[in-house]
Protein backbone atom coordinates (compact mmCIF):
# COMPACT_ATOMS: atom_id res chain seq x y z
CA UNK A 1 0.00 0.00 0.00
CA UNK A 2 1.31 3.71 -1.26
CA UNK A 3 1.24 5.34 2.66
CA UNK A 4 0.64 9.55 1.88
CA UNK A 5 0.92 12.01 4.37
CA UNK A 6 -2.25 14.42 4.86
CA UNK A 7 -0.70 17.36 3.06
CA UNK A 8 -0.50 15.28 0.20
CA UNK A 9 -3.96 13.79 0.12
CA UNK A 10 -4.41 17.63 0.16
CA UNK A 11 -2.29 18.96 -2.99
CA UNK A 12 -4.20 15.54 -4.55
CA UNK A 13 -7.72 16.36 -3.74
CA UNK A 14 -7.34 19.91 -4.49
CA UNK A 15 -6.15 19.04 -8.06
CA UNK A 16 -8.47 16.64 -8.55
CA UNK A 17 -11.64 18.65 -7.50
CA UNK A 18 -10.24 22.23 -7.15
CA UNK A 19 -14.39 23.60 -6.56
CA UNK A 20 -15.83 20.78 -4.86
CA UNK A 21 -16.44 21.73 -0.98
CA UNK A 22 -14.25 20.45 1.75
CA UNK A 23 -15.51 22.10 4.61
CA UNK A 24 -19.23 23.11 5.73
CA UNK A 25 -19.37 26.01 8.77
CA UNK A 26 -22.68 26.69 9.80
CA UNK A 27 -22.60 30.14 11.55
CA UNK A 28 -25.61 32.24 12.40
CA UNK A 29 -27.98 29.77 10.45
CA UNK A 30 -25.93 29.44 7.45
CA UNK A 31 -23.76 27.48 5.43
CA UNK A 32 -20.48 28.86 4.71
CA UNK A 33 -18.77 26.57 2.36
CA UNK A 34 -14.94 25.94 1.75
CA UNK A 35 -13.74 24.65 -1.15
CA UNK A 36 -10.65 22.55 -1.74
CA UNK A 37 -8.74 24.98 -3.51
CA UNK A 38 -9.84 27.82 -1.17
CA UNK A 39 -9.13 25.58 1.97
CA UNK A 40 -5.67 24.63 0.03
CA UNK A 41 -4.89 28.47 -0.40
CA UNK A 42 -5.47 29.75 3.20
CA UNK A 43 -3.80 26.94 4.60
CA UNK A 44 -0.87 27.74 2.83
CA UNK A 45 -1.29 31.99 3.64
CA UNK A 46 -1.27 30.70 7.26
CA UNK A 47 1.75 28.16 6.56
CA UNK A 48 4.06 31.39 5.22
CA UNK A 49 3.08 33.04 7.86
CA UNK A 50 4.03 31.00 10.87
CA UNK A 51 7.41 30.31 8.64
CA UNK A 52 7.58 34.12 8.74
CA UNK A 53 7.81 34.00 12.72
CA UNK A 54 11.24 32.01 12.47
CA UNK A 55 10.68 29.63 14.90
CA UNK A 56 12.40 26.95 15.03
CA UNK A 57 11.82 23.71 13.08
CA UNK A 58 9.19 21.65 14.93
CA UNK A 59 7.88 24.43 17.25
CA UNK A 60 5.08 23.69 19.17
CA UNK A 61 1.47 25.30 18.16
CA UNK A 62 -1.81 24.87 19.85
CA UNK A 63 -5.01 24.73 18.72
CA UNK A 64 -7.72 25.61 21.65
CA UNK A 65 -10.99 25.88 20.13
CA UNK A 66 -14.16 23.70 19.45
CA UNK A 67 -14.54 21.66 15.98
CA UNK A 68 -14.96 24.60 13.12
CA UNK A 69 -13.42 25.10 9.73
CA UNK A 70 -10.05 26.61 10.54
CA UNK A 71 -9.39 24.55 13.36
CA UNK A 72 -8.78 21.53 10.72
CA UNK A 73 -7.28 24.60 8.29
CA UNK A 74 -5.07 25.38 11.25
CA UNK A 75 -4.09 21.92 11.72
CA UNK A 76 -3.12 21.54 8.73
CA UNK A 77 -1.00 24.84 7.97
CA UNK A 78 0.91 23.88 11.34
CA UNK A 79 1.96 20.41 9.43
CA UNK A 80 2.73 22.77 6.37
CA UNK A 81 5.14 25.11 8.68
CA UNK A 82 7.12 22.46 9.80
CA UNK A 83 5.63 22.72 13.42
CA UNK A 84 4.13 20.58 15.97
CA UNK A 85 0.14 20.85 16.59
CA UNK A 86 -0.83 21.07 20.39
CA UNK A 87 -4.60 20.23 20.19
CA UNK A 88 -6.09 21.36 23.83
CA UNK A 89 -10.09 20.87 24.88
CA UNK A 90 -11.69 23.91 24.43
CA UNK A 91 -13.29 23.39 27.82
CA UNK A 92 -10.73 22.56 30.10
CA UNK A 93 -10.20 25.72 33.04
CA UNK A 94 -7.16 28.46 32.39
CA UNK A 95 -4.43 26.21 35.09
CA UNK A 96 -4.36 23.20 32.61
CA UNK A 97 -4.42 25.45 29.63
CA UNK A 98 -0.93 27.20 31.32
CA UNK A 99 0.48 23.97 32.09
CA UNK A 100 -0.03 22.02 28.77
CA UNK A 101 1.60 25.21 27.12
CA UNK A 102 4.27 25.68 29.36
CA UNK A 103 4.93 21.92 29.68
CA UNK A 104 5.59 21.63 26.00
CA UNK A 105 6.71 24.94 25.37
CA UNK A 106 4.34 26.23 22.64
CA UNK A 107 5.31 29.57 21.01
CA UNK A 108 1.99 29.85 18.98
CA UNK A 109 -1.87 29.64 19.59
CA UNK A 110 -4.64 29.84 17.67
CA UNK A 111 -7.88 30.95 19.77
CA UNK A 112 -10.99 29.91 18.20
CA UNK A 113 -14.88 29.00 18.86
CA UNK A 114 -15.38 29.33 23.01
CA UNK A 115 -17.97 29.40 25.14
CA UNK A 116 -16.37 32.11 27.22
CA UNK A 117 -12.38 32.97 26.74
CA UNK A 118 -12.62 34.78 29.33
CA UNK A 119 -12.95 32.26 31.80
CA UNK A 120 -9.66 30.81 30.22
CA UNK A 121 -7.70 33.55 28.99
CA UNK A 122 -4.80 34.00 31.45
CA UNK A 123 -4.34 30.46 30.94
CA UNK A 124 -2.36 32.05 28.05
CA UNK A 125 0.87 32.89 29.03
CA UNK A 126 1.76 36.31 27.83
CA UNK A 127 5.33 35.57 25.65
CA UNK A 128 2.78 32.97 23.41
CA UNK A 129 1.46 34.72 20.26
CA UNK A 130 -1.92 34.23 19.73
CA UNK A 131 -4.04 34.51 16.62
CA UNK A 132 -7.71 34.22 16.59
CA UNK A 133 -10.02 32.29 14.62
CA UNK A 134 -12.15 34.59 11.97
CA UNK A 135 -16.18 34.00 13.09
CA UNK A 136 -15.17 34.03 16.75
CA UNK A 137 -12.47 36.92 16.79
CA UNK A 138 -11.40 37.40 19.97
CA UNK A 139 -9.61 41.16 21.12
CA UNK A 140 -5.89 41.02 21.25
CA UNK A 141 -4.54 38.39 19.17
CA UNK A 142 -4.21 38.82 15.10
CA UNK A 143 -6.90 37.92 13.35
CA UNK A 144 -6.51 35.05 10.86
CA UNK A 145 -8.44 37.11 7.98
CA UNK A 146 -6.03 40.13 8.20
CA UNK A 147 -3.18 37.52 7.85
CA UNK A 148 -3.94 35.59 5.00
CA UNK A 149 -5.04 38.90 3.09
CA UNK A 150 -1.40 40.51 3.64
CA UNK A 151 -0.09 37.21 3.26
CA UNK A 152 1.67 35.40 0.02
CA UNK A 153 0.60 31.40 0.30
CA UNK A 154 3.64 29.13 0.64
CA UNK A 155 4.09 27.49 -3.15
CA UNK A 156 6.20 24.52 -2.18
CA UNK A 157 4.31 21.49 -1.87
CA UNK A 158 6.19 20.50 1.25
CA UNK A 159 6.01 16.91 2.59
CA UNK A 160 6.88 16.12 5.87
CA UNK A 161 9.17 13.00 6.68
CA UNK A 162 7.54 10.15 7.75
CA UNK A 163 9.79 10.32 10.96
CA UNK A 164 8.57 14.22 11.74
CA UNK A 165 6.06 14.67 15.03
CA UNK A 166 2.98 15.87 13.63
CA UNK A 167 1.09 16.35 17.27
CA UNK A 168 1.56 16.14 20.96
CA UNK A 169 -1.93 15.55 22.39
CA UNK A 170 -2.62 16.11 26.07
CA UNK A 171 -4.59 13.01 27.63
CA UNK A 172 -7.81 14.24 29.19
CA UNK A 173 -6.22 13.06 32.47
CA UNK A 174 -8.19 10.63 34.12
CA UNK A 175 -5.65 9.76 37.21
CA UNK A 176 -3.67 13.55 37.50
CA UNK A 177 -2.26 16.36 34.81
CA UNK A 178 -2.71 15.77 31.61
CA UNK A 179 0.49 13.80 29.90
CA UNK A 180 1.52 14.68 26.05
CA UNK A 181 1.48 11.90 23.83
CA UNK A 182 4.00 12.45 20.81
CA UNK A 183 2.87 10.95 17.51
CA UNK A 184 4.57 11.31 14.76
CA UNK A 185 3.53 11.78 10.75
CA UNK A 186 4.04 8.51 9.57
CA UNK A 187 1.70 7.26 12.50
CA UNK A 188 -1.03 9.42 10.95
CA UNK A 189 -0.47 8.43 7.63
CA UNK A 190 -0.26 4.80 7.94
CA UNK A 191 -3.92 4.70 10.53
CA UNK A 192 -5.44 6.59 8.09
CA UNK A 193 -4.33 5.00 5.07
CA UNK A 194 -5.27 1.12 6.16
CA UNK A 195 -8.48 2.08 8.62
CA UNK A 196 -9.61 3.37 5.10
CA UNK A 197 -8.68 0.47 3.46
CA UNK A 198 -10.56 -1.84 5.72
CA UNK A 199 -13.98 0.46 5.64
CA UNK A 200 -13.91 -1.10 2.05
CA UNK A 201 -16.89 0.86 0.50
CA UNK A 202 -15.86 4.39 1.14
CA UNK A 203 -15.23 6.58 -1.75
CA UNK A 204 -14.93 10.24 -2.90
CA UNK A 205 -18.40 11.30 -2.04
CA UNK A 206 -18.56 10.93 1.43
CA UNK A 207 -19.78 13.00 4.15
CA UNK A 208 -18.64 13.06 7.41
CA UNK A 209 -20.26 15.53 10.76
CA UNK A 210 -17.78 16.60 13.29
CA UNK A 211 -19.49 17.60 16.47
CA UNK A 212 -17.10 14.98 19.20
CA UNK A 213 -14.04 16.84 20.20
CA UNK A 214 -11.52 17.31 17.06
CA UNK A 215 -8.74 17.44 20.28
CA UNK A 216 -9.36 13.92 21.06
CA UNK A 217 -8.10 11.17 18.79
CA UNK A 218 -11.13 9.19 17.55
CA UNK A 219 -12.48 12.58 16.06
CA UNK A 220 -9.23 13.51 14.56
CA UNK A 221 -8.56 10.31 13.02
CA UNK A 222 -11.73 9.69 12.21
CA UNK A 223 -13.13 12.80 10.63
CA UNK A 224 -10.91 15.33 10.21
CA UNK A 225 -8.46 12.45 8.37
CA UNK A 226 -10.94 10.81 7.02
CA UNK A 227 -12.64 13.59 5.60
CA UNK A 228 -8.97 14.58 4.35
CA UNK A 229 -7.97 11.07 2.72
CA UNK A 230 -11.41 10.19 1.22
CA UNK A 231 -11.75 13.84 -0.39
CA UNK A 232 -14.86 14.08 1.52
CA UNK A 233 -16.92 16.59 2.87
CA UNK A 234 -16.90 17.49 6.50
CA UNK A 235 -20.09 19.55 7.75
CA UNK A 236 -20.04 20.67 11.74
CA UNK A 237 -22.29 21.28 14.50
CA UNK A 238 -23.05 25.27 15.56
CA UNK A 239 -24.37 24.35 18.89
CA UNK A 240 -26.01 21.84 20.97
CA UNK A 241 -29.28 23.81 20.00
CA UNK A 242 -28.56 23.04 16.27
CA UNK A 243 -27.20 19.59 16.54
CA UNK A 244 -29.99 18.00 15.45
CA UNK A 245 -30.87 20.32 12.72
CA UNK A 246 -27.32 20.91 11.26
CA UNK A 247 -27.20 16.59 11.35
CA UNK A 248 -30.15 16.78 9.29
CA UNK A 249 -28.96 18.94 6.99
CA UNK A 250 -25.64 16.75 6.88
CA UNK A 251 -27.32 13.44 6.02
CA UNK A 252 -23.63 12.11 6.63
CA UNK A 253 -22.58 8.58 5.30
CA UNK A 254 -20.44 8.11 8.27
CA UNK A 255 -20.90 9.07 11.80
CA UNK A 256 -19.06 7.74 15.12
CA UNK A 257 -20.93 8.70 18.77
CA UNK A 258 -20.20 8.11 22.29
CA UNK A 259 -22.50 5.46 24.14
CA UNK A 260 -23.96 8.34 26.29
CA UNK A 261 -25.06 9.78 23.05
CA UNK A 262 -26.68 6.42 21.35
CA UNK A 263 -28.72 6.29 24.73
CA UNK A 264 -30.21 9.84 23.64
CA UNK A 265 -31.12 8.76 20.35
CA UNK A 266 -32.28 5.98 21.68
CA UNK A 267 -35.10 7.67 24.24
CA UNK A 268 -35.77 10.62 22.03
CA UNK A 269 -37.19 7.61 19.49
CA UNK A 270 -39.28 5.99 22.10
CA UNK A 271 -40.16 9.83 23.78
CA UNK A 272 -41.89 9.91 20.23
CA UNK A 273 -43.27 5.99 20.30
CA UNK A 274 -43.07 3.61 23.05
CA UNK A 275 -41.37 0.15 22.69
CA UNK A 276 -44.62 -1.47 23.03
CA UNK A 277 -46.40 0.39 19.86
CA UNK A 278 -43.04 0.15 18.38
CA UNK A 279 -42.89 -3.83 19.10
CA UNK A 280 -45.86 -3.99 17.33
CA UNK A 281 -45.37 -2.12 14.21
CA UNK A 282 -42.01 -3.74 13.13
CA UNK A 283 -43.75 -6.86 13.42
CA UNK A 284 -45.80 -5.92 10.27
CA UNK A 285 -44.26 -6.35 7.07
CA UNK A 286 -44.14 -3.38 4.93
CA UNK A 287 -44.83 -0.85 7.78
CA UNK A 288 -41.88 -2.06 9.35
CA UNK A 289 -39.55 -0.44 6.91
CA UNK A 290 -41.54 2.86 6.64
CA UNK A 291 -41.31 2.80 10.49
CA UNK A 292 -37.47 2.55 10.34
CA UNK A 293 -37.12 4.84 6.83
CA UNK A 294 -39.06 7.53 8.93
CA UNK A 295 -36.68 6.88 12.21
CA UNK A 296 -33.35 7.09 10.07
CA UNK A 297 -34.35 10.02 8.19
CA UNK A 298 -35.50 11.79 11.42
CA UNK A 299 -32.28 11.62 12.53
CA UNK A 300 -30.34 12.63 9.34
CA UNK A 301 -28.87 9.10 9.30
CA UNK A 302 -30.79 7.64 6.55
CA UNK A 303 -27.63 7.54 4.45
CA UNK A 304 -25.12 6.10 6.77
CA UNK A 305 -22.91 3.81 5.47
CA UNK A 306 -20.93 3.11 8.93
CA UNK A 307 -22.74 3.97 12.19
CA UNK A 308 -19.52 4.01 14.56
CA UNK A 309 -18.95 3.86 18.68
CA UNK A 310 -16.13 4.34 20.86
CA UNK A 311 -14.59 5.75 23.64
CA UNK A 312 -16.54 3.60 26.23
CA UNK A 313 -18.07 0.48 26.11
CA UNK A 314 -21.89 -0.03 24.50
CA UNK A 315 -24.43 -2.34 26.02
CA UNK A 316 -25.07 -5.46 24.14
CA UNK A 317 -28.50 -4.81 24.43
CA UNK A 318 -28.55 -1.47 23.38
CA UNK A 319 -26.98 -2.81 19.99
CA UNK A 320 -29.36 -5.52 19.71
CA UNK A 321 -31.98 -2.65 20.27
CA UNK A 322 -30.80 -0.32 17.31
CA UNK A 323 -29.80 -2.96 15.02
CA UNK A 324 -33.58 -4.24 15.17
CA UNK A 325 -34.03 -0.69 13.54
CA UNK A 326 -31.70 -1.68 10.73
CA UNK A 327 -28.90 0.62 12.62
CA UNK A 328 -25.83 -1.26 12.35
CA UNK A 329 -23.34 -0.09 15.01
CA UNK A 330 -19.82 -0.79 14.57
CA UNK A 331 -17.82 -1.02 17.97
CA UNK A 332 -14.26 0.92 18.00
CA UNK A 333 -11.26 0.68 20.60
CA UNK A 334 -7.97 2.36 20.25
CA UNK A 335 -6.12 5.07 22.26
CA UNK A 336 -4.62 8.60 21.67
CA UNK A 337 -1.07 6.36 22.63
CA UNK A 338 -1.78 3.90 19.39
CA UNK A 339 -3.12 6.91 17.37
CA UNK A 340 -6.68 5.12 17.26
CA UNK A 341 -5.48 2.42 15.52
CA UNK A 342 -6.02 -1.35 17.32
CA UNK A 343 -9.79 -2.90 17.03
CA UNK A 344 -12.28 -2.24 14.96
CA UNK A 345 -15.80 -4.20 14.70
CA UNK A 346 -16.33 -4.95 10.52
CA UNK A 347 -20.09 -4.88 9.30
CA UNK A 348 -19.66 -8.41 7.61
CA UNK A 349 -17.90 -9.72 10.68
CA UNK A 350 -19.53 -8.59 14.30
CA UNK A 351 -19.89 -9.87 17.44
CA UNK A 352 -21.78 -7.55 19.63
CA UNK A 353 -20.21 -7.39 23.15
CA UNK A 354 -16.87 -6.69 21.49
CA UNK A 355 -15.02 -4.29 20.31
CA UNK A 356 -13.83 -6.28 17.17
CA UNK A 357 -10.69 -7.42 15.79
CA UNK A 358 -7.49 -6.03 15.53
CA UNK A 359 -6.48 -3.88 12.21
CA UNK A 360 -4.35 -4.52 9.90
CA UNK A 361 -0.67 -5.62 11.32
CA UNK A 362 -1.35 -4.80 14.79
CA UNK A 363 -0.36 -7.03 17.05
CA UNK A 364 -2.13 -7.86 20.22
CA UNK A 365 -1.49 -9.81 23.65
CA UNK A 366 -2.87 -10.10 26.77
CA UNK A 367 -0.13 -10.30 29.96
CA UNK A 368 -0.51 -12.56 32.95
CA UNK A 369 -2.75 -10.20 35.09
CA UNK A 370 -5.14 -9.92 31.72
CA UNK A 371 -4.29 -6.62 30.55
CA UNK A 372 -4.14 -5.63 26.94
CA UNK A 373 -1.18 -4.89 24.92
CA UNK A 374 -0.94 -3.77 21.20
CA UNK A 375 2.21 -2.95 19.11
CA UNK A 376 1.68 -1.36 15.92
CA UNK A 377 3.60 1.64 13.83
CA UNK A 378 0.66 3.65 15.43
CA UNK A 379 2.37 3.07 18.58
CA UNK A 380 3.47 6.62 20.07
CA UNK A 381 7.14 7.92 20.55
CA UNK A 382 6.85 8.86 24.11
CA UNK A 383 5.07 10.94 26.68
CA UNK A 384 6.90 14.21 25.75
CA UNK A 385 9.42 14.91 28.61
CA UNK A 386 8.03 12.26 30.37
CA UNK A 387 10.68 9.22 30.50
CA UNK A 388 9.83 7.68 33.60
CA UNK A 389 5.94 7.46 32.21
CA UNK A 390 7.04 6.32 28.61
CA UNK A 391 9.05 3.30 30.20
CA UNK A 392 5.86 2.70 32.75
CA UNK A 393 3.22 2.57 29.29
CA UNK A 394 5.55 0.96 26.34
CA UNK A 395 7.50 -2.75 27.16
CA UNK A 396 10.79 -3.65 26.34
CA UNK A 397 9.78 -5.03 23.13
CA UNK A 398 7.41 -2.09 22.08
CA UNK A 399 4.05 -3.27 23.33
CA UNK A 400 1.53 -0.27 24.34
CA UNK A 401 0.79 -1.16 27.76
CA UNK A 402 -3.24 0.05 27.64
CA UNK A 403 -4.60 -0.51 31.34
CA UNK A 404 -7.28 -1.97 29.88
CA UNK A 405 -8.03 -5.68 31.07
CA UNK A 406 -9.75 -8.12 28.31
CA UNK A 407 -10.69 -11.11 26.98
CA UNK A 408 -9.56 -12.55 23.44
CA UNK A 409 -11.54 -15.56 21.63
CA UNK A 410 -10.52 -18.06 19.27
CA UNK A 411 -11.94 -16.00 16.47
CA UNK A 412 -9.49 -12.87 17.10
CA UNK A 413 -12.50 -10.74 18.81
CA UNK A 414 -11.54 -8.60 22.07
CA UNK A 415 -14.20 -8.30 24.80
CA UNK A 416 -12.50 -5.18 27.28
CA UNK A 417 -13.51 -6.30 31.02
CA UNK A 418 -12.22 -3.16 32.57
CA UNK A 419 -9.55 -0.87 33.97
CA UNK A 420 -6.75 -2.55 35.77
CA UNK A 421 -6.57 0.39 37.88
CA UNK A 422 -10.11 0.33 38.75
CA UNK A 423 -10.04 -3.18 40.58
CA UNK A 424 -10.91 -2.86 43.91
CA UNK A 425 -10.95 -5.16 47.46
CA UNK A 426 -13.58 -5.61 49.72
CA UNK A 427 -13.27 -6.38 53.45
CA UNK A 428 -12.59 -9.99 52.66
CA UNK A 429 -9.38 -9.22 49.73
CA UNK A 430 -11.99 -10.15 47.48
CA UNK A 431 -11.32 -8.65 44.04
CA UNK A 432 -13.80 -6.69 42.17
CA UNK A 433 -13.96 -5.15 38.33
CA UNK A 434 -16.52 -2.50 38.25
CA UNK A 435 -16.97 -1.60 34.64
CA UNK A 436 -18.85 -5.17 33.62
CA UNK A 437 -21.47 -4.29 36.25
CA UNK A 438 -21.24 -0.70 35.92
CA UNK A 439 -22.39 -1.64 32.31
CA UNK A 440 -25.13 -3.86 33.26
CA UNK A 441 -26.72 -0.98 35.19
CA UNK A 442 -26.35 1.57 32.50
CA UNK A 443 -28.90 -0.66 30.48
CA UNK A 444 -31.51 0.98 32.85
CA UNK A 445 -32.31 4.09 31.02
CA UNK A 446 -33.51 6.37 34.18
CA UNK A 447 -29.36 6.35 34.58
CA UNK A 448 -27.33 8.53 33.01
CA UNK A 449 -23.91 8.32 34.87
CA UNK A 450 -22.57 5.21 37.26
CA UNK A 451 -19.64 4.66 39.37
CA UNK A 452 -19.44 0.94 41.35
CA UNK A 453 -17.11 1.40 44.51
CA UNK A 454 -17.15 -0.58 47.33
CA UNK A 455 -13.06 -0.55 48.29
CA UNK A 456 -13.18 -2.58 51.94
CA UNK A 457 -17.09 -2.77 52.21
CA UNK A 458 -18.68 -6.33 52.51
CA UNK A 459 -20.06 -5.47 48.73
CA UNK A 460 -20.54 -3.17 46.36
CA UNK A 461 -22.38 0.45 46.02
CA UNK A 462 -23.58 2.00 43.28
CA UNK A 463 -23.19 5.34 42.66
CA UNK A 464 -25.91 7.00 40.11
CA UNK A 465 -26.47 10.01 38.03
CA UNK A 466 -30.23 10.57 36.73
CA UNK A 467 -31.00 11.11 33.19
CA UNK A 468 -33.37 13.22 32.57
CA UNK A 469 -36.33 10.62 32.09
CA UNK A 470 -35.22 9.09 35.47
CA UNK A 471 -35.79 13.10 37.16
CA UNK A 472 -38.87 13.12 35.70
CA UNK A 473 -39.99 9.79 37.14
CA UNK A 474 -42.39 9.01 40.00
CA UNK A 475 -39.99 8.34 42.73
CA UNK A 476 -42.07 5.54 43.39
CA UNK A 477 -41.74 4.04 39.93
CA UNK A 478 -38.28 4.99 39.86
CA UNK A 479 -37.41 3.58 43.04
CA UNK A 480 -39.10 -0.12 42.29
CA UNK A 481 -36.99 -0.03 38.56
CA UNK A 482 -33.84 0.44 40.08
CA UNK A 483 -34.22 -2.21 42.51
CA UNK A 484 -35.37 -4.45 39.85
CA UNK A 485 -32.26 -3.94 37.85
CA UNK A 486 -30.06 -4.42 40.82
CA UNK A 487 -31.81 -7.82 41.31
CA UNK A 488 -31.42 -9.04 37.75
CA UNK A 489 -27.74 -8.02 37.69
CA UNK A 490 -27.23 -9.53 41.07
CA UNK A 491 -28.35 -12.83 40.00
CA UNK A 492 -25.08 -13.29 37.79
CA UNK A 493 -22.83 -11.73 40.37
CA UNK A 494 -20.35 -13.52 43.15
CA UNK A 495 -21.59 -12.89 46.60
CA UNK A 496 -18.90 -10.24 47.64
CA UNK A 497 -19.48 -8.58 43.81
CA UNK A 498 -23.47 -8.00 44.71
CA UNK A 499 -24.80 -4.43 44.98
CA UNK A 500 -25.88 -3.39 48.36
CA UNK A 501 -27.13 -0.33 47.36
CA UNK A 502 -28.09 2.05 44.75
CA UNK A 503 -27.00 6.11 46.09
CA UNK A 504 -28.52 8.85 43.42
CA UNK A 505 -26.03 11.51 43.41
CA UNK A 506 -27.52 15.27 44.36
CA UNK A 507 -25.21 16.85 41.52
CA UNK A 508 -24.70 15.58 37.90
CA UNK A 509 -20.97 14.68 37.32
CA UNK A 510 -19.40 17.47 34.49
CA UNK A 511 -16.14 18.99 33.10
CA UNK A 512 -16.89 21.59 35.04
CA UNK A 513 -16.86 20.15 38.98
CA UNK A 514 -13.83 18.24 37.44
CA UNK A 515 -16.04 14.67 37.95
CA UNK A 516 -15.56 14.17 34.64
CA UNK A 517 -12.92 14.43 32.27
CA UNK A 518 -13.75 16.36 28.38
CA UNK A 519 -13.75 12.89 27.05
CA UNK A 520 -17.18 12.17 29.23
CA UNK A 521 -15.02 9.64 31.45
CA UNK A 522 -15.33 9.72 35.18
CA UNK A 523 -12.40 10.54 37.03
CA UNK A 524 -13.14 7.82 39.41
CA UNK A 525 -10.36 8.77 41.96
CA UNK A 526 -11.34 12.28 42.63
CA UNK A 527 -15.12 11.05 42.65
CA UNK A 528 -14.01 8.41 45.44
CA UNK A 529 -12.06 11.00 47.42
CA UNK A 530 -15.20 12.99 47.41
CA UNK A 531 -17.47 10.48 48.44
CA UNK A 532 -15.90 7.82 50.20
CA UNK A 533 -16.63 9.31 54.02
CA UNK A 534 -20.26 8.13 53.21
CA UNK A 535 -19.77 4.82 52.18
CA UNK A 536 -20.11 3.15 55.33
CA UNK A 537 -23.19 5.32 56.30
CA UNK A 538 -24.61 4.53 53.07
CA UNK A 539 -23.67 1.24 53.22
CA UNK A 540 -25.76 0.39 56.69
CA UNK A 541 -28.64 2.90 55.78
CA UNK A 542 -32.11 1.39 55.64
CA UNK A 543 -33.73 0.68 52.00
CA UNK A 544 -31.85 -0.44 48.57
CA UNK A 545 -32.01 3.14 47.08
CA UNK A 546 -30.70 6.18 48.82
CA UNK A 547 -30.71 9.60 48.08
CA UNK A 548 -27.67 11.92 48.79
CA UNK A 549 -28.74 14.97 50.72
Amino acid sequence: MIIQTPLEKLYNWTAKQPEKTFLRQPFNGEWLHFSWKKSEDEVRRMAAYLRSLNLPPQSKVAIISKNCAHWILADLAIMMAGHISVPLYPTIPADLIRYCLEHCDAKVAFIGKLDDWSKQRSGLPDHIKGISFPLWTEPGYENWNNIIAKTEPFTENYVPKPSDIATIIYTSGTTGLPKGVVQTVNAFSYAACWALNEMKDLSEGERFFSYLPLSHIAERMLVEMGGIYCGATISFAESLDSFPANLKDTKPTVFLAVPRIWTKFQMGILGKMPQSRLNILLKIPIINGVIKKKIKEGLGLDQAKYLLTGAAPMPVAAINWFEKIDFIICEAYAMTENCAYSHLTRKENRKPGSVGTPMPNCEVRLAEDGEIQVKSECTMLEYYNEPEKTKEAITEDGFLRTGDEGKIDANGFLKITGRIKDIFKTDKGKYVAPAPIELELSKNTFIEQVCVVGANLPQTIALVVLSADGKNEDKEQLTSSLVETVTEINKTLDKHERIKKVVVMRDEWTVDNNLLTPTMKVKRNILEKEKEKNYEKWYKEAGDVIWEN
